[in-house]
Protein backbone atom coordinates (compact mmCIF):
# COMPACT_ATOMS: atom_id res chain seq x y z
CA UNK A 1 0.00 0.00 0.00
CA UNK A 2 1.07 3.62 -0.41
CA UNK A 3 2.30 5.12 2.83
CA UNK A 4 0.04 7.89 4.20
CA UNK A 5 1.18 11.48 4.25
CA UNK A 6 2.83 12.45 7.53
CA UNK A 7 1.95 15.78 9.15
CA UNK A 8 3.87 16.61 12.34
CA UNK A 9 1.80 18.73 14.71
CA UNK A 10 3.54 21.90 15.85
CA UNK A 11 1.43 21.77 19.02
CA UNK A 12 4.17 19.52 20.41
CA UNK A 13 7.16 21.40 18.97
CA UNK A 14 9.53 23.57 20.98
CA UNK A 15 8.54 27.03 19.75
CA UNK A 16 11.51 28.61 21.50
CA UNK A 17 13.62 27.18 18.68
CA UNK A 18 11.06 27.18 15.88
CA UNK A 19 13.58 27.23 13.03
CA UNK A 20 15.28 24.11 14.37
CA UNK A 21 11.91 22.40 14.94
CA UNK A 22 10.87 23.08 11.35
CA UNK A 23 14.21 21.89 10.01
CA UNK A 24 13.95 18.66 11.99
CA UNK A 25 10.74 17.65 10.15
CA UNK A 26 11.60 18.97 6.70
CA UNK A 27 11.12 15.44 5.31
CA UNK A 28 7.44 15.40 6.29
CA UNK A 29 4.58 16.05 3.86
CA UNK A 30 2.66 18.77 5.72
CA UNK A 31 2.95 20.87 8.86
CA UNK A 32 -0.15 20.58 11.04
CA UNK A 33 -1.36 23.55 13.08
CA UNK A 34 -3.89 22.99 15.85
CA UNK A 35 -5.50 26.41 16.15
CA UNK A 36 -7.34 26.67 19.49
CA UNK A 37 -9.25 29.69 20.73
CA UNK A 38 -9.83 28.85 24.40
CA UNK A 39 -13.59 28.60 23.81
CA UNK A 40 -14.35 25.71 21.46
CA UNK A 41 -11.62 23.79 23.32
CA UNK A 42 -10.06 24.57 26.72
CA UNK A 43 -6.70 25.70 25.38
CA UNK A 44 -5.22 28.65 23.48
CA UNK A 45 -2.55 28.10 20.83
CA UNK A 46 -1.61 29.55 17.46
CA UNK A 47 -2.85 32.53 15.49
CA UNK A 48 -2.44 33.44 11.84
CA UNK A 49 0.78 35.39 12.47
CA UNK A 50 2.65 32.19 13.35
CA UNK A 51 1.30 30.41 10.27
CA UNK A 52 2.52 33.29 8.14
CA UNK A 53 5.95 33.11 9.76
CA UNK A 54 6.17 29.36 9.18
CA UNK A 55 5.16 29.78 5.55
CA UNK A 56 8.13 32.09 5.14
CA UNK A 57 10.50 29.71 6.94
CA UNK A 58 9.47 26.33 5.49
CA UNK A 59 8.70 24.88 2.08
CA UNK A 60 6.17 22.43 3.52
CA UNK A 61 2.46 23.07 2.96
CA UNK A 62 0.46 24.10 6.02
CA UNK A 63 -2.54 22.13 7.26
CA UNK A 64 -4.54 24.44 9.58
CA UNK A 65 -7.05 22.72 11.85
CA UNK A 66 -9.39 25.36 13.30
CA UNK A 67 -10.69 24.38 16.75
CA UNK A 68 -12.53 27.66 17.18
CA UNK A 69 -16.03 28.84 18.03
CA UNK A 70 -16.39 31.07 14.96
CA UNK A 71 -14.74 29.50 11.91
CA UNK A 72 -17.19 31.33 9.62
CA UNK A 73 -15.97 34.70 10.85
CA UNK A 74 -12.25 33.97 11.20
CA UNK A 75 -11.36 31.56 8.39
CA UNK A 76 -10.02 34.35 6.18
CA UNK A 77 -7.32 35.11 8.76
CA UNK A 78 -5.75 31.72 8.09
CA UNK A 79 -6.32 31.85 4.36
CA UNK A 80 -4.65 35.26 4.24
CA UNK A 81 -1.74 33.82 6.24
CA UNK A 82 -1.19 31.24 3.49
CA UNK A 83 -2.63 28.01 4.87
CA UNK A 84 -2.81 25.37 2.14
CA UNK A 85 -5.53 23.30 3.84
CA UNK A 86 -8.05 24.80 6.25
CA UNK A 87 -10.23 22.38 8.19
CA UNK A 88 -13.27 23.38 10.24
CA UNK A 89 -15.32 21.46 12.77
CA UNK A 90 -18.84 20.52 11.78
CA UNK A 91 -19.78 21.14 15.42
CA UNK A 92 -18.77 24.81 15.15
CA UNK A 93 -19.55 25.91 11.59
CA UNK A 94 -22.85 27.74 11.23
CA UNK A 95 -23.03 27.47 7.43
CA UNK A 96 -20.79 24.52 6.58
CA UNK A 97 -21.55 24.30 2.86
CA UNK A 98 -20.94 28.02 2.36
CA UNK A 99 -17.73 27.86 4.42
CA UNK A 100 -16.32 24.86 2.54
CA UNK A 101 -16.92 26.51 -0.82
CA UNK A 102 -15.49 29.80 0.40
CA UNK A 103 -12.23 28.06 1.41
CA UNK A 104 -12.04 26.41 -2.00
CA UNK A 105 -12.84 29.65 -3.80
CA UNK A 106 -9.92 31.25 -1.96
CA UNK A 107 -7.59 28.64 -3.48
CA UNK A 108 -7.03 26.39 -0.48
CA UNK A 109 -8.18 22.84 0.17
CA UNK A 110 -11.24 22.60 2.41
CA UNK A 111 -11.43 20.06 5.20
CA UNK A 112 -14.10 19.12 7.72
CA UNK A 113 -13.42 17.72 11.18
CA UNK A 114 -15.43 15.38 13.38
CA UNK A 115 -14.99 15.09 17.14
CA UNK A 116 -14.92 11.54 18.55
CA UNK A 117 -18.63 11.52 19.44
CA UNK A 118 -19.83 13.09 16.17
CA UNK A 119 -21.16 10.46 13.74
CA UNK A 120 -19.88 10.29 10.17
CA UNK A 121 -23.48 10.49 8.93
CA UNK A 122 -23.35 14.30 9.34
CA UNK A 123 -21.10 14.36 6.26
CA UNK A 124 -23.76 12.90 3.98
CA UNK A 125 -24.59 16.22 2.30
CA UNK A 126 -21.09 17.76 2.20
CA UNK A 127 -18.71 14.88 1.53
CA UNK A 128 -18.77 15.38 -2.24
CA UNK A 129 -17.45 18.93 -1.85
CA UNK A 130 -14.61 18.50 0.64
CA UNK A 131 -10.93 17.87 -0.03
CA UNK A 132 -10.19 16.37 3.39
CA UNK A 133 -12.02 14.67 6.24
CA UNK A 134 -10.31 14.70 9.62
CA UNK A 135 -11.39 12.25 12.31
CA UNK A 136 -10.29 13.25 15.79
CA UNK A 137 -8.94 10.18 17.57
CA UNK A 138 -8.75 12.06 20.87
CA UNK A 139 -10.99 14.72 22.35
CA UNK A 140 -9.54 17.99 21.04
CA UNK A 141 -7.78 20.52 23.20
CA UNK A 142 -4.51 19.01 24.35
CA UNK A 143 -1.57 17.09 22.96
CA UNK A 144 -0.25 13.83 24.35
CA UNK A 145 -3.61 12.07 24.79
CA UNK A 146 -4.28 8.37 24.37
CA UNK A 147 -5.71 7.15 21.06
CA UNK A 148 -9.44 6.27 21.18
CA UNK A 149 -9.80 2.69 19.93
CA UNK A 150 -13.29 3.26 18.50
CA UNK A 151 -11.59 5.36 15.81
CA UNK A 152 -10.98 2.20 13.73
CA UNK A 153 -14.71 1.40 13.56
CA UNK A 154 -15.54 5.02 12.82
CA UNK A 155 -12.92 5.09 10.07
CA UNK A 156 -14.58 2.03 8.57
CA UNK A 157 -17.94 3.81 8.54
CA UNK A 158 -16.36 6.83 6.90
CA UNK A 159 -14.76 4.72 4.18
CA UNK A 160 -18.12 3.10 3.40
CA UNK A 161 -19.74 6.54 3.12
CA UNK A 162 -16.98 7.74 0.79
CA UNK A 163 -17.36 4.63 -1.33
CA UNK A 164 -21.11 5.17 -1.62
CA UNK A 165 -20.49 8.70 -2.91
CA UNK A 166 -17.47 7.88 -5.04
CA UNK A 167 -15.65 10.58 -3.09
CA UNK A 168 -11.89 10.59 -2.58
CA UNK A 169 -10.86 13.23 -0.03
CA UNK A 170 -7.72 12.98 2.04
CA UNK A 171 -8.64 10.96 5.16
CA UNK A 172 -6.74 12.38 8.11
CA UNK A 173 -6.42 11.03 11.66
CA UNK A 174 -5.31 13.28 14.51
CA UNK A 175 -4.62 12.29 18.10
CA UNK A 176 -2.47 9.62 19.72
CA UNK A 177 -0.97 8.50 16.40
CA UNK A 178 2.33 6.63 16.70
CA UNK A 179 4.27 3.71 15.22
CA UNK A 180 2.04 1.27 17.06
CA UNK A 181 -1.20 2.21 15.31
CA UNK A 182 0.01 3.79 12.04
CA UNK A 183 -0.17 0.53 10.10
CA UNK A 184 -3.69 -0.35 11.16
CA UNK A 185 -4.92 3.17 10.43
CA UNK A 186 -3.39 3.09 6.96
CA UNK A 187 -4.88 -0.34 6.28
CA UNK A 188 -8.31 0.99 7.32
CA UNK A 189 -8.11 3.85 4.82
CA UNK A 190 -6.26 6.76 6.45
CA UNK A 191 -4.20 8.72 3.94
CA UNK A 192 -2.73 11.39 6.27
CA UNK A 193 -1.49 10.89 9.83
CA UNK A 194 -0.97 13.74 12.26
CA UNK A 195 1.63 13.05 14.94
CA UNK A 196 2.77 15.55 17.53
CA UNK A 197 4.17 13.97 20.67
CA UNK A 198 5.39 10.92 18.76
CA UNK A 199 7.53 13.12 16.50
CA UNK A 200 8.65 16.07 18.60
CA UNK A 201 8.89 14.01 21.78
CA UNK A 202 11.43 11.70 20.17
CA UNK A 203 15.19 12.17 20.25
CA UNK A 204 15.31 12.43 16.46
CA UNK A 205 12.15 13.93 14.90
CA UNK A 206 13.45 13.44 11.35
CA UNK A 207 14.00 9.74 11.94
CA UNK A 208 10.62 9.44 13.66
CA UNK A 209 8.85 10.87 10.60
CA UNK A 210 10.45 8.15 8.48
CA UNK A 211 9.72 5.49 11.09
CA UNK A 212 6.04 6.46 11.10
CA UNK A 213 5.98 6.30 7.32
CA UNK A 214 7.54 2.84 7.38
CA UNK A 215 5.24 1.61 10.14
CA UNK A 216 2.24 2.79 8.13
CA UNK A 217 3.22 0.54 5.22
CA UNK A 218 2.36 -2.64 7.09
CA UNK A 219 -0.57 -3.82 9.17
CA UNK A 220 2.01 -5.35 11.47
CA UNK A 221 2.90 -1.81 12.46
CA UNK A 222 -0.50 -1.57 14.16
Amino acid sequence: MNAPLIAPSLLSADLSCLTESLSSVSGADYLHFDVMDGHFVPNLTFGPALIGAVKRASNLPVDAHLMVDDPDGTVDWYLDAGADIVSVHVEAARHLDRLVHHIKDRGAKAGVVLNPATPVSVLEDIVDAVDLVLLMSVNPGFGGQTFIENTYAKLGRLMRLLDEHGAHPIVEIDGGVNRGNAGKLAAAGATMLVAGSAVFGSEDPAAEVEALREAARTVEGA
